[in-house]
Formats: C-alpha cells, sequence, structure tokens
C-alpha cells in the first residue's frame, strides 16, 4: 500500500463551524483547487483549510479550452480520488455545466457528489435564476457554495474570461445576487475575478465566508489552481496567479508558503488585483 495514503487524524477537520468561525475572528481561509489523491495528500500536509474539486480539470487535465465538456460521471471520479487523499480540509465540488438545470436534477447530482465522490458541499456557478435551487439544495440540508462574478461555464454566453463588475451597474447587480444567494441559504460565496473594491465590499456585506480568486486581497480567503500557483500551467497565466515556486525547494514548500502568504495577508499583493 502507498503510505502517502495513510491520513494523519491527529488534525481536526474543518467544517463549516471552523470556516464560520475564522471569518468572525478575522482568520483568512486558504483555499485550493485539487483533481487527484497524490496533490489531494500534499495540500493536506500543507495544511489547506479548503480543497475544492474543480471543474477547471476540464482545461487543466483534460485539455479542453472550456470547462463546458466536464461531465458529472468525470466530477464523480476526481471527487472521490481527492476525498482519499484527504483528511483536515473542507472539501468542495463542482456540478460541472447543466448538472443543474432543475432543483430536482440538482439535487440528484448534489446527492451523487457527496455520497459517490465524498465531498461534503457542492459549488454552482450562481446567476439570478439558481437562487431556487441554492434555497433547494439547502432545504434538504446540503451545503452549497454559490459562485458569483466570472462564470466559466457561462463563457460562451458572456463573451470570454473577462472581469465582471467594473461598471456600477454591473458591480450594483453582483452585490445584490450574492445577498440574495446568501439569504436562500449559500453556505460559502465564491467571488471570481471581480474589482477588489468590490470584493472588499461583498465580504463585508455577507455574513457567511467569501473567498475570492482575482477578487482582491479583503476577502475572507483565497483560492488558486494548484497547476498554476506550482508553475505546472504553461503559457501565459491570469494576473491573480502567483508563482509559488519560485525559491521552494519541492512543491510541499510552495503550498505551505501559499498557505502562509494567505493567512499572513501577503498574497494577494495590488499586482495581483484588478
Amino acid at each position: 500500500m502507498y503510505t502517502h495514503l495513510q491520513r494523519d487524524a491527529s488534525r481536526s477537520p474543518v467544517t463549516l463551524a471552523t470556516l464560520a468561525r475564522m471569518k468572525a475572528e478575522g482568520e483568512k481561509i486558504a483555499s485550493l483547487t485539487c483533481y487527484d489523491a497524490s496533490f489531494a495528500v500534499l495540500l493536506d500536509a500543507a495544511d489547506v483549510d479548503v480543497v475544492l474539486v474543480g471543474d477547471s480539470l476540464g482545461m487543466v487535465i483534460q485539455g479542453h479550452s472550456t470547462t463546458v465538456p466536464v461531465t458529472m460521471d468525470q466530477m464523480v471520479y476526481h471527487c472521490a480520488c481527492v476525498a482519499r487523499g484527504t483528511h483536515r480540509p473542507f472539501l468542495i465540488g463542482d456540478l460541472p455545466y447543466m448538472s443543474y438545470p432543475s432543483r430536482e436534477v440538482a439535487l440528484t447530482n448534489s446527492v451523487r457528489l457527496m455520497q459517490e465522490g465524498g465531498v461534503q458541499m457542492v459549488k454552482l456557478e450562481s446567476g439570478g435564476k439558481q437562487t431556487d435551487i441554492v434555497e433547494f439544495l439547502a432545504g434538504h440540508d446540503i451545503a452549497v457554495c454559490a459562485h458569483v462574478g466570472l462564470k466559466p461555464q457561462s463563457v460562451h454566453k458572456t463573451g470570454g474570461f473577462r472581469v465582471q463588475g467594473r461598471e456600477r451597474e454591473t458591480a450594483v447587480r453582483l452585490l445584490e445576487e450574492a445577498r440574495r444567494l446568501e439569504s436562500a441559504g449559500a453556505d460559502i460565496v465564491l467571488l471570481e475575478c471581480i474589482p477588489a473594491t468590490l470584493g472588499k465590499t461583498i465580504a463585508a456585506e455577507l455574513h457567511v465566508p467569501v473567498i475570492g480568486i482575482g477578487a482582491g486581497p479583503d476577502t475572507d480567503g483565497q483560492i488558486l489552481v494548484t497547476y498554476d500557483m506550482l508553475d505546472i500551467t504553461t503559457g501565459r497565466k491570469p494576473r491573480f496567479v502567483r508563482n509559488f515556486m519560485a525559491g521552494s525547494a519541492d512543491n510541499l514548500e510552495a503550498l505551505k508558503r501559499y498557505v502562509r502568504a494567505v493567512k499572513q495577508r501577503e498574497y494577494p499583493a495590488p499586482e495581483h488585483c484588478f
């Protein structure tokens, strides 16, 4: 048996209550994506608080240009892989494109991610029409992370991967959207690619933890694609990415440096913000 899959049970697992306490006490939440057991073990050892099995695997692992081709079966498979390698982090799994077109389908697929994939929370890209679905899932005691701002599953509709909320009207709409999702029962709100000032406003307005990716330094936590911050991804990377492998002896050291930088508010710096 591979010894790297043996879990260290001496550390208490992170729960929603843990994350709520961290927000209340001003402790930053360090989050990363993950798609397999081997990386999951490293993220666990680095004391990452939240691990997201993102449908970003469609681009990072499968080589697609968007997340749209990712299927429900693939998400269940990768969530199960990551669940086997984690003990401490709170585990979230993405509901992929068109896996939540109605309340009933969303419930069925959320149950699959939890029962077969081993996640503790599901995440969906939340437009105004998804508020009802969030409320329905929350009513069935399913923990939900709502995704606001840039929504990769909608890239063909929105015209590309662009910063959202620069215009005042759009910023007001995103803030209201976040408020409605919290009221509907979302336990975490993830903000992607919005101006830092808007990220600060939304985090201050909401009672639930707000985690940002390209949303400025004032959200309650940060998340990056692990392949990006370890400099595995080739070519041009998003502005908000920092290479934590630079100056690190190995992957584990780089991951620990990322967690420390988030906790000590050294990341993101102004050059990573919009």
